[in-house]
């Protein structure tokens, strides 16, 4: 007999926006009171990916950001529309960041920019007719005749000289040799974006970095409801058991500080898994060091889900994902300026306002550099006269155009010299006053490996009484990974599904359905 909602546990393990929205959904949607949901997070703070720290002194700090849309997202803003804001809290985080975007539109100016420091007209996609076909049969391909082969084994090599690959590549983060598959959703699923991609018109952004705009608000609506952290506490382990075809978890072993216990999962409680983790084993540098070179041994977010998987077919390959990390990792950087000299030069050589020019990339750079400035300021407590962008690099592997050696070896200072190669500008000026902190992430385009059917398991896997996962690493056909909408729609559809929620989750919106999207991106690839 099942236990009353006063009487069930639920138990998510992970910080992240997926195991935070899962809670959430729990509390606006079931009966189950809040302070039977207790969220497990290793680290001292919440949000896993969706981070930012720092202070103006020592330097603010980010590993990355996710662009939104509000054309897409539907299961993200389904929650946020139910989340106060921080600053007015009868303001829901939607519609605070719905005004912030009519008041700060997104039009970028200079999107690429070339060897000669010169800005690139991007209007044109830059395709040949083989190109267009190539691109015609991916998108019209099924996800099976795909397979798991990789993007370059779809496109001829001059394929990845076009603009519109140089704008796809720095926009989502893609490389060459990832998966067809994602590619192939990603032209579905951002279809609509297509003909405005060198202005970024479509992208929205919140009004501060994720973690201070999304994370905190969510944060403290979940503690007001009674739900339950334990920080700096890490599971260590689950115990399953069987029941003729059925897995059920049994017991779950933490450790906090120099304390293990063991907690009984009873059938009717509930296991929420963040399974893999895109940022694990990441670490930064200052302006004197880069980040060290962290590698599988000093990760442990893919831990849980190894043993899970192993013999079991149904949870999932983490090996897909999680094997090679040269072809998986690339690295960010944040600067703190207590000057405005780099902003006021950027204004003039882009004629984008910070906030309204989204991604500058440096098309021809080495490192394949990309930097953003946001509207500032970009965190709560950041003072007026102090300036904070973000930039990142998808081939740090590689040998810089004015610094000899690869990116990842590089201090923070270094990097600014770097930068200030390509815009031509003066470091000692334009960053007198600035901290680059750079970041080094092993993992960050792990989900986007090439896959085959199985390798990601489904959000409540097939026979599975009361364990989900919830993260970037899940099956949700048609939708898109590296999106907050991922980890937010898997933990949506978990939620619904092991509580037996009476409640559509919102379906995906097919907008490359539309006539006009279609006409639209058609007319674009011969522009």
């Amino acid at each position: 007999m099942a236990s009353s909602p006063q009487n069930r546990k639920v138990y998510l393990i992970g910080g992240g926006i997926g195991s935070l929205a899962a809670a959430a959904f729990i509390v606006r949607d079931s009966d189950l009171p809040a302070e039977n949901i207790t969220i497990f997070e290793a680290e001292s703070f919440l949000g896993g990916s969706l981070d930012g720290a720092g202070n103006p002194e020592d330097g603010y700090s980010l590993r990355g950001g996710r662009m939104l849309t509000t054309d897409n997202f539907e299961c993200t803003w389904d929650l946020f529309k139910s989340i106060p804001s921080l600053i007015e809290p009868k303001v829901t985080v939607y519609d605070e960041t719905i005004a912030f975007n009519q008041r700060v539109r997104s039009h970028a100016k200079a999107r690429l920019v070339n060897r000669h420091r010169a800005i690139v007209d991007a209007i044109s996609m830059g395709f040949k007719m083989k190109d267009r076909i190539a691109l015609l049969k991916l998108v019209e391909a099924s996800e099976e005749e795909v397979g798991s082969r990789r993007i370059s084994d779809w496109f001829e090599p001059a394929f990845f000289d076009t603009t519109f690959w140089h704008l796809w590549q720095t926009t989502f983060a893609f490389q060459a040799w990832h998966s067809a598959a994602e590619c192939r959703r990603y032209l579905h699923r951002f279809m609509k974006e297509f003909s405005r991609m060198e202005t970024l018109g479509g992208i929205k952004r919140t009004i501060y970095n994720q973690y201070d705009s999304l994370v905190r608000p969510l944060e403290r609506w979940l503690s007001s409801q009674g739900v339950r952290f334990k920080k700096n506490c890490t599971v260590t382990d689950l115990e399953t058991g069987t029941t003729g075809a059925t897995t059920v978890v049994t017991g779950m072993h933490y450790r906090q500080g120099e304390t293990e216990e063991r907690i009984p999962v009873a059938e009717d409680d509930i296991v929420f898994l963040q399974n893999g983790s895109m940022t694990d084993a990441s670490s930064v540098g200052s302006m004197t060091s880069p980040p060290p070179a962290l590698t599988k041994d000093d990760s442990s977010g893919w831990v849980l889900w190894e043993k899970l998987a192993a013999g079991r077919s149904k949870f999932g390959n983490p090996a897909t994902f999680n094997s090679s990390i040269p072809e998986t990792y690339w690295a960010s950087f944040t600067v703190t300026q207590k000057d405005s000299v780099f902003f006021e030069q950027m204004h003039a050589f882009t004629g984008n306002e910070a906030g309204t020019g989204g991604l500058v990339t440096f098309k021809d750079s080495r490192w394949l550099m990309s930097v953003v400035l946001a509207h500032q300021p970009y965190f709560p407590d950041q003072p007026a006269d102090v300036r904070v962008f973000w930039g990142y690099a998808l081939h740090p592997d590689r040998i810089g155009d004015f610094v000899a050696k690869p990116m990842s070896r590089c201090s923070g200072d270094e990097i600014l010299l770097e930068l200030s190669g390509h815009l031509n500008f003066d470091k000692k000026t334009t960053f007198a006053t600035a901290n680059c902190i750079p970041c080094r992430m092993p993992y960050i385009t792990s989900m986007f490996m090439p896959r085959a059917p199985g390798d990601r398991p489904l959000p409540v896997p097939k026979h599975s009484r009361n364990l989900a996962f919830v993260s970037q690493f899940v099956e949700i056909p048609e939708d898109t990974v590296f999106t907050v909408e991922y980890s937010v729609r898997a933990a949506q559809m978990a939620v619904y599904q092991l509580l037996e929620i009476d409640r559509d989750v919102p379906p995906i919106r097919h907008h490359d359905q539309s006539l006009k999207v279609r006409f639209d991106a058609l007319i674009k690839a011969f522009e």
